[in-house]
């Protein structure tokens, strides 16, 4: 999804523009004051646009997205985003930190210019900071993605803003892109609030770290929300080594959005039916990393495994169902991994599911022999 763009002849007004323009004291800035982001609830919605002649939230007082120049609501799976970084507001270990593996045109990348435009102006507290996107290292990809978002404040509330192509001041936050391999300016900022790191997994091997270790190193200095989104790119880039981390120590919530979700929304059943015929879709829409068949779960699919976890006890061994035991030995690159599993109540069961860092060999040996000789026991 993307936003109108400003006409040519007030883009070149834009340098006579004042800067006042953009202060808190701006009667358009001032609409945007104490909305919230977007109203999920649709009757409640509904009720507010009427009552607030359509400045019911920031979505709607900016101008909802717009594809193929169709104004969109925003989807379940975007509220799912905006529930990962703010239902929790306790900011403790993965809070505030969003790992997202994407299918393309889902419209994340306008979400998240949306989002960061929504923290500056709903209310002075990020005043005196810094956002930080980083992007591609083509200058392009930096000043069309600027562009993007001061065009988000064109559209209804007329906004034109004098700042130069890679930079936003909005509302005494300010807002800069920054290309893959330029990132020494990111570097020793005072008061970092929001780094966005767009397309991630597609900076150029070496810059991929850098741009990951440059963003962390935030958390401990300013406590910034820290968002990558990316489509997949190959087995051993930053995403797939992200997505490899045990979960206790992965620092990011990780979210993972195959074309399904934005199905009969932001496209059309012909729309990914024509995609299909392209060798790329596995990669660019069904989160597939290339050359891989494809080793993710979907992030529906852990929930719904979750959901159907909590009915079923994993103690209640049933005597006469069929068993197999799984095994992952590892060789000290990884943990043992030990899973057995019954086939009971008209579905597979997991009844154990452990793993062992760096085990003694025999005591492995051990644990899966007493395993099968109590099985025998209970047969």
């Amino acid at each position: 999804m993307v936003s109108t763009t400003i006409p040519y002849q007030h883009r070149q007004k834009a340098s006579q523009t004042a800067a006042g323009t953009t202060s808190s004291s701006s009667p358009s800035l001032q609409l945007l004051k104490d909305k919230p982001f977007y109203i999920w609830n649709k009757q409640q919605h509904t009720l507010e646009f009427i009552k607030t002649g359509g400045n019911c939230c920031f979505n709607h007082t900016i101008g909802l997205p717009q594809k193929d120049k169709q104004e969109h609501p925003l989807y379940d799976y975007e509220k799912l985003l905006y529930d990962n970084l703010f239902s929790n507001q306790n900011y403790e270990f993965k809070d505030k930190h969003l790992w997202i593996l994407k299918s393309t045109g889902l419209g994340i990348t306008e979400f998240f210019l949306r989002i960061i435009g929504w923290l500056c102006t709903k209310d002075d507290q990020l005043k005196g900071s810094q956002v930080c996107i980083v992007t591609g290292p083509r200058l392009e990809l930096t000043i069309g993605l600027m562009h993007r978002l001061k065009v988000l404040f064109y559209n209804k509330l007329g906004l034109i803003f004098s700042n130069k192509e890679t930079v936003l001041e909005l509302n005494g936050v300010r807002i800069e892109v920054y290309p893959s391999d330029h990132l020494d300016a990111m570097r020793g900022l005072a008061n970092v609030s929001f780094i966005l790191l767009d397309e991630a997994d597609f900076f150029r091997k070496g810059q991929q770290q850098d741009a990951r270790d440059i963003s962390e190193r935030y958390i401990g200095k300013s406590n910034p929300y820290i968002v990558m989104a990316s489509t997949p790119n190959r087995p051993g880039s930053l995403f797939d080594r992200i997505e490899r981390e045990p979960e206790e120590e992965c620092i990011y919530h990780r979210v993972k959005l195959d074309y399904t979700y934005g199905l009969n929304k932001i496209y059309s059943k012909e729309e990914i039916d024509k995609a299909n015929q392209s060798p790329s879709f596995k990669r660019e829409y069904d989160l597939q990393f290339l050359g891989l068949i494809g080793h993710t779960f979907h992030t529906k699919d852990i929930d719904r495994a979750i959901q159907l976890g909590t009915k079923y006890n994993p103690n209640n061994v049933v005597m006469d169902s069929p068993k197999t035991i799984g095994i992952d030995v590892g060789w000290g690159s990884s943990a043992f991994g030990l899973v057995l599993l019954q086939v009971a109540n008209g579905r597979i069961e997991v009844l154990i599911a452990d793993e062992y860092p760096r085990p003694r060999y025999q005591d492995m040996i051990d644990r899966v022999t007493n395993l099968i000789r109590g099985l025998n026991r209970e047969i």
